[in-house]
């Protein structure tokens, strides 16, 4: 089923674009800078997306990304596909949404490569995570390094990696795995960090020197709009973050200067923590309840280190943005309300 609430236009110098999952965090921001470069834009969403979401110009469909007739349609006249659409984070997800992790993300990858093949599609630019490397305590992953996995999540990304460059036929797959993403649109831990830190509760597990690996959500539009064009891209994989490792003690630094507060002064130990947080997750199993909160300081200490110096190599890819300019970039738009997050800045 599809809805479409405006035709394509009529060919570009750059030809026609499709963007699936474009409702999403970064869709919006990845269609208009399409349309500022000269692209016919097509948004597909399995949800409708909110009046105003796109320019005027862009054709927006709604639709399942693993209906082939739909995404035979879809694809239909396209040069190039940014691949956003997949289902994201959800902790201990249960058999049903296993299984639907597997059918969007995998399934509906691969059914999206295989007609763009066969729609004669000349780029493929599939999002993906650094999370396929799990964590990296003590060294720093680049793309010869071997994934290891750590979360459902991670798991169906890599396997849809491999949908996109596997499939038989001319090379027309460009893999990024990306950083943590931040921006005004931001979803996930980050914006939980931001509001804690701006309500001046916060209080930090560990000594904040396990690694980060970040990205401004500007830079990854910029990144994927490089690896649309660039001829050394298709059948490549490539890291895209700033170019930094940096300490979680520095991300809450510049996170708290764009606040215009204090960086907090202490910190709880985390072998305490993770036996508190352990007992309070056995209470809570008991009363027939899920916490998580051990999980979650798990991910709070986790060290993860990635080199994105292949895609400034091959691509020329440069971001703007370093951690005190992205954020307060950031912090300066929520507080103007650009964007709804349900995020209470003070």
């Amino acid at each position: 089923m599809s809805e479409n609430q405006n035709q394509l236009q009529g060919p570009s110098e750059l030809g026609c674009a499709l963007v699936t999952g474009a409702a999403g965090a970064l869709g919006p921001g990845l269609v208009h800078e399409l349309v500022v470069a000269g692209y016919a834009v097509r948004a597909v969403d399995r949800y409708s997306a909110p009046h105003g979401t796109f320019p005027q110009c862009v054709e927006s469909r709604k639709g399942d990304i693993c209906d082939r007739e739909f995404m035979k349609r879809a694809v239909q006249g396209m040069r190039v596909v940014f691949h956003l659409a997949a289902r994201l984070h959800v902790i201990n997800p249960g058999p049903e949404l296993r299984s639907e992790y597997w059918r969007v993300n995998v399934e509906g990858t691969r059914t999206l490569t295989e007609e763009c093949l066969a729609g004669g599609v000349q780029r493929l630019v599939f999002f993906s995570t650094i999370n396929v490397y799990g964590a990296t305590p003590g060294s720093c992953a680049d793309e010869d390094t071997r994934p290891q996995p750590d979360s459902l999540y991670a798991e169906t990304k890599l396997a849809a990696e491999e949908a996109v460059l596997g499939v038989k036929g001319s090379p027309i797959g460009i893999v990024l795995r990306m950083a943590a993403i931040y921006g005004p649109r931001m979803k996930g831990n980050y914006p939980r960090l931001v509001n804690a830190l701006s309500q001046g509760w916060f209080v930090p597990v560990g000594d904040g020197h396990n690694r980060r690996t970040l990205i401004y959500e500007d830079d990854v539009v910029r990144a994927a709009l490089s690896a649309a064009t660039h001829p050394k891209a298709p059948g490549r994989v490539y890291n895209v973050s700033d170019g930094g490792i940096h300490k979680l003690c520095e991300v809450i630094a510049s996170i708290c200067a764009a606040l215009g507060r204090r960086a907090p002064l202490f910190f709880l130990p985390t072998r305490p923590t993770r036996w508190a947080t352990n007992a309070a997750d056995g209470l809570a199993k008991l009363a027939g309840r899920s916490l998580n909160l051990t999980t979650a300081v798990d991910k709070f200490v986790e060290d993860v280190a990635v080199s994105s110096e292949r895609i400034r190599r091959e691509l020329a890819f440069e971001p703007l943005y370093g951690l005190e300019e992205g954020w307060r970039r950031t912090v300066d738009a929520l507080r103007a309300g650009t964007k709804s997050t349900g995020i209470a800045i003070y």
